[in-house]
C-alpha cells in the first residue's frame, strides 16, 4: 500500500503551473526517484507535497489522509521529513545543535539522545565533528548533516530535493549509500535528482519528467535500460 500518493496533480507558483497531471506513489519499502532535464519540474513536485508549491488540481495523500493544501509545518508534524537543496543546515550552529533543531517538533527528550546516537551510526563522519560549526563542513558533510537533521524528526517518509547537487562523484556515491541505508531502516524516500544514472541505480522505482509532464514511469531498472529515454532525456 502506498504511504504517499500524488494523484494527477498540477502544481506551480503564483498563477503559473509548472507540472501537469503528475501521479506518483511511494510504498513503505521504496526509494522513488524523479529524474529529468533541468527545468522539468522535479523540485516542484517535491515542494508541492511540503506546501511550498501551489497545487492547482489533483490530490496528495499520506497514509490515506488528504494533505493537499496543508502548510509545511503541518506536513512535518504528520511525519514527513524534507531536505531542501539549499539552505538546509544552520551554518552558525554546531553539528549537534543542528541535530537537536531537527527534533524541534518532538517532546520525548529522553529518546532524542538515543536517536541522535542512531543517526551518528548512519553518519559516522559527523560524530567526530559534533562540536564544530556546520559552516566549517565540506559540501558532502553538510549534505549528510541536512539528511541527518531531517532523520532526527523520526520521519515516516523522507523527501529529498537534489541531495547530491554539486557533489564530487565519490561523495555523491556515499550520499546515495546513506539513502539506501535509511530505506533499509524502514523509511521510504522520494527524491528529485539530476544525477539520473546513480540515483536510479540506488532506487526501486522512477519517474521521468520532461517539460512538466511524466514521459516514463516504472522500475528503476526498466528506466535505466530504456535507451531511448536515456538518450533523449537523461544524458545516458
Amino acid at each position: 500500500m502506498a504511504v504517499l500518493k500524488l494523484v494527477r496533480i498540477t502544481a506551480g507558483y503564483g498563477k503559473m503551473p509548472v507540472v501537469h497531471r503528475i501521479s506518483i506513489s511511494v510504498d513503505a519499502d521504496e526509494i522513488v526517484t524523479i529524474v529529468g532535464p533541468n527545468g522539468s519540474g522535479k523540485s516542484t513536485v517535491i515542494k508541492s507535497i511540503f506546501g511550498l508549491a501551489r497545487v492547482f488540481d489533483g490530490s496528495i495523500k499520506y497514509d490515506g489522509t488528504d494533505i493537499t493544501h496543508l502548510r509545511g509545518d503541518e506536513v512535518a508534524k504528520l511525519g514527513i521529513g524534507y531536505v531542501p537543496q539549499l539552505g538546509n543546515v544552520f551554518t552558525n550552529l554546531t553539528v549537534e545543535e543542528n541535530l537537536e533543531m531537527g527534533a524541534y517538533v518532538r517532546k520525548d527528550e529522553a529518546a532524542i539522545k538515543s536517536d541522535m546516537e542512531e543517526v551518528y551510526s548512519i553518519f559516522p563522519e559527523l560524530r567526530g565533528r559534533r562540536h564544530e560549526a556546520a559552516g566549517k563542513l565540506s559540501g558532502g558533510e553538510r549534505q549528510m548533516l541536512a539528511i541527518a537533521k531531517a532523520m532526527m524528526m523520526k520521519p515516516k517518509v523522507l523527501l529529498l530535493d537534489e541531495p547530491t547537487a554539486s557533489l564530487a562523484p565519490k561523495i555523491a556515491s556515499l550520499v546515495f549509500s546513506k539513502i539506501r541505508e535509511i530505506r533499509d531502516m524502514g523509511v521510504p524516500v522520494l527524491m528529485a535528482e539530476q544525477n539520473a544514472r546513480k540515483a536510479l541505480a540506488s532506487s526501486d522505482k522512477g519517474y521521468v519528467l520532461v517539460a512538466g509532464k511524466c514521459v516514463k514511469k516504472g522500475s528503476a531498472r526498466e528506466i535505466l535500460s530504456d535507451k531511448n529515454i536515456g538518450r533523449l532525456y537523461l544524458g545516458l
